[in-house]
């Protein structure tokens, strides 16, 4: 799975009439750092102490990918318990989710295995989940060793969740958004995993609301040239 094809900014569009488009949600306690997970992907960039998400934000991202060409719709969804009610919304009808969890917090892994029996439940039975384990920067370093921070213990180890996911049905990662680790993985594999016959052709269909980014679009069969970086993956 890890050997997936990163993703690379490039300038040209996707031809006209092959975009598909997939819906993705994302979904998670709050500040595990689902909405630096989407920034990494979309806008390339990393913003440290992101103000909390509200009830929800829409970002899409054009792709290449193999045999298809791609709009992901992204919804950004808020981890307050609050919205929780919202969440169908964003998720009905959705191709993709991915289910964030921080694994230095165990609780937040509780609060990922609640949201998966829910899409199982009620979203699409042919939904293609992700689980994702952010902040890898905090207890790994470039070299893959453990780091010897007292402040930021792993608490979720990688086998446990691998042996989870598998049990589930699920994608598995553990990423970092502040090193951007992993997280193109994500997206491509999502992109490999979904049936072609379930995307939907590219069409103006509005958004219920929120920030709308369109970039020029990414590949995902080139290599990345994102830069490793440690610390804090909020």
């Amino acid at each position: 799975m890890n050997n997936n094809p990163n993703l690379e900014t490039i300038a040209s569009s996707v031809t006209p009439g092959k975009m598909k488009n997939v819906k993705l949600v994302l979904l998670g306690e709050s500040a595990v750092g689902k909405s630096s997970i989407v920034l990494r992907f979309v806008d390339r960039q990393y913003v440290e102490n992101r103000e909390p998400t509200i009830g929800a934000a829409f970002l899409n991202q054009k792709c290449n990918f193999k045999d298809r060409s791609i709009k992901f719709e992204i919804w950004d969804t808020a981890g307050q318990e609050r919205f929780h009610s919202l969440a169908p919304m964003y998720y009905r009808n959705s191709q993709a989710a991915i289910v964030v969890y921080d694994i230095t917090k165990a609780a937040t892994l509780d609060k990922a295995k609640s949201w998966v029996k829910e899409l199982q439940r009620q979203a699409n039975t042919d939904i293609v989940i992700a689980l994702v384990g952010n902040k890898l920067d905090l207890v790994e370093g470039e070299d893959g060793e453990p780091l010897e921070d007292e402040e930021h213990e792993r608490e979720v180890s990688k086998e446990d969740a691998q042996a989870y996911a598998d049990e589930a049905g699920l994608l598995f990662f553990e990423t970092s958004a502040k090193s951007a680790q992993n997280v193109d993985n994500v997206f491509s594999s999502i992109a490999q995993k979904i049936p072609l016959e379930t995307m939907h052709s590219s069409n103006s269909r509005n958004a219920m609301s929120g920030r709308n980014i369109s970039n020029n679009g990414i590949s995902l069969t080139q290599p990345s040239t994102q830069g490793n970086l440690s610390s804090c993956a909020c």
